[in-house]
């Protein structure tokens, strides 16, 4: 399992990789916290040349970002580096729990990358299985290296973006601020107005929103967090 020594992402694992050269996908996934939607991973080969420099100067982990910082981001990372996107339906979560489903996502976010990776760097402790090629488990990989902070920021504006459009069509339950996560306004349009088909119906926080034991907001606000202005 490898650790990036630098407090903030860079390209160190990837050069030890063989990046340029060899072909390095950052991976990470968002939306393991959240009662409502799926869970979204994000695949990211960086480019090479001076572009490959300025996005890993850029990038951040994508949780001290703002919401405006990760959508710019993103669109940068988008046109200028490889990326693959995956996700796990609510149906997958039930069937799989929530851990399985999010390493189905980051498999589904590397098959969908329109060249194979050669090595893979994976945010995290476990890799998925199956790879078709080495990988890495890092530890806090988000905030240490570069190509793992592209593909969580990618990862979490197309999260953030389901679950906008997810809104109008299920109103009360505020998901086009808090994108799913279990805030205050959450939890009370779960006890009034019941469950969606987007809701994961196995989490036991759910269960305990539902049976009246609405803990406070911080208590369930995981990695990502909701999303901000």
């Amino acid at each position: 399992m490898a650790k990036c020594p630098s407090p903030r992402p860079t390209l160190v694992l990837e050069k030890a990789a063989g990046a340029p050269k060899v072909l390095v996908a950052g991976v990470d996934e968002v939306g393991r916290g959240p009662l409502a939607g799926p869970v979204v991973a994000a695949a990211v080969i960086l480019p090479g040349g001076r572009g490959r420099k300025t996005l890993a100067g850029a990038v951040a982990d994508s949780k001290v970002l703002t919401a405006a910082a990760r959508q710019a981001l993103a669109r940068d990372i988008r046109k200028s580096a490889m990326v693959g996107v995956g996700a796990a339906c609510i149906g997958e979560i039930q069937r799989l729990n929530i851990l399985y489903a999010s390493l189905l996502a980051m498999r589904r976010a590397l098959r969908a990358l329109p060249v194979p990776a050669a090595h893979v760097l994976v945010d995290g402790n476990r890799l998925p299985a199956d790879l078709e090629c080495p990988g890495e488990a890092v530890v806090g990989g988000d905030a240490i290296c570069a190509s793992i902070a592209a593909a969580s920021i990618v990862a979490k504006v197309t999260r953030d973006r389901i679950m906008t459009r997810l809104a109008p069509l299920y109103p009360g339950y505020g998901w086009e601020r808090n994108v799913g996560y279990a805030t205050r306004e959450h939890c009370e349009a779960l006890l009034k107005l019941g469950l969606t088909p987007h809701h994961r119906r196995g989490y036991a926080r759910v269960a305990a929103v539902l049976a009246g034991e609405v803990p406070p907001a911080d208590l369930f606000a995981e990695e990502e967090g909701v999303s901000e202005e």
